[in-house]
């Protein structure tokens, strides 16, 4: 009998929780057993390795760096390419998927049921946000998929859920506006901290940022053309992203209309906490590994509503949100035909309320 086996690529702020989340889950989510490749040994990272493998992960290394990793005290159990072409899924969580799937990917797709990539390597595959356009996905056809990006999936689920009723009036969302709040760096990062807000630039002549770029483009699986546009500004804080946004609908909502839309979807969790540091100490202490796996964290009171227009803030649970799609393209790829069912043991991680 076949194993289903993931492999993760990657052991940064997506890779560690996410190889985390997959130990803990393996046996809900029908997988027999989990990998991932770290490329370098480097000694403060020992601790986090080590801790991967004593929470039944099993680490691939490459040939030149397995005696490096022996000396810092971790043992290998796996060259990577004997652990890539084993996998049944792999899940590249690198800044670099794009160029793994030229080099490595291709080259054994015929062996491995699917890859997946994070939201920074456009053009990987299929774009997927859990909850938004999973009747895209095509049995057999979808072999590579790219995870869009955490503040992607936030304005693609504001979208969803406020505009398009969660699905139920496709045609209602005139046009969105967003503007991408961004923390400077994660906790777990010691570079690229800033010491003031920082403006973006629009480099999309369409859409402003590849937020809304990409939004577009996951909508556009199902055949949906938005009128979707952002910008964004860096702030000098590590805690969580936020945006502001602002749809004009055909129908005009109301606030009971609006709040019900929001109940019905699970993946979104409201608030009544004012600020980033709140409701990030909230995921800090009842998430896993911190994490929050909503797609969204929608402050109720900063709701407002014009005629046919809706605005407010929400929170981006960053990797969280990533971190939900990631795992649930992985159980589709493996169990296509009860992997909702499957994912409910992710629920003890999203809340209603924060």
């Amino acid at each position: 009998m076949s194993r289903n086996i993931v492999h993760v690529v990657g052991t940064g702020t997506i890779g560690e929780p996410l190889i985390g989340l997959l130990c803990h889950m393996r046996e809900s989510l029908g997988f027999d057993e989990v990998t991932f490749h770290k490329r370098s040994p480097i000694l403060e990272d020992r601790s986090k390795v080590n801790a991967l493998i004593e929470g039944g992960a099993r680490l691939a290394a490459d040939p030149d760096g397995w005696d490096g990793f022996v000396k810092l005290g971790v043992n290998p159990s796996l060259d990577s390419q004997e652990a890539l072409e084993r996998a049944t899924v792999v899940i590249d969580c690198t800044p670099v998927g794009n160029d793994n799937k030229k080099k490595h990917y291709l080259p054994v797709q015929d062996r491995v049921k699917g890859f997946l990539a994070q939201g920074s390597e456009f053009g990987f595959g299929k774009m997927y946000a859990r909850g938004v356009n999973d009747r895209a996905l095509m049995a057999g056809e979808d072999k590579f998929i790219q995870v869009v990006s955490c503040n992607t999936h936030n304005i693609a689920v504001v979208v969803n859920t406020l505009g398009l009723e969660n699905g139920a009036d496709l045609q209602n969302l005139v046009e969105g506006r967003f503007l991408c709040m961004r923390r400077a760096n994660d906790i777990s990062q010691d570079s690229s901290y800033i010491p003031a807000p920082q403006a973006g630039k629009h480099e999309d002549a369409d859409f402003g940022t590849h937020h809304a770029r990409d939004a577009w483009h996951l909508f556009q699986t199902m055949g949906l053309d938005l009128d979707l546009f952002s910008s964004a500004i860096k702030l000098n804080t590590q805690y969580m992203h936020a945006i502001w946004f602002q749809l004009r609908l055909r129908k005009a909502p109301t606030m009971e209309g609006l709040m019900a839309a929001v109940e019905a979807n699970r993946r979104v969790a409201v608030t009544y906490k004012k600020s980033a540091n709140a409701v990030f100490s909230f995921g800090r202490d009842h998430g896993h590994y911190g994490r929050l796996l909503n797609e969204t964290v929608l402050p109720v009171k900063t709701l407002h509503i014009k005629g046919n227009q809706v605005t407010g803030f929400c929170y981006t649970p960053q990797d969280g949100n990533s971190l939900l799609s990631s795992v649930a393209a992985a159980t589709w790829l493996i169990h296509p035909e009860d992997y909702d069912t499957r994912l409910d043991c992710l629920r003890p991680f999203m809340f209603q309320e924060v």
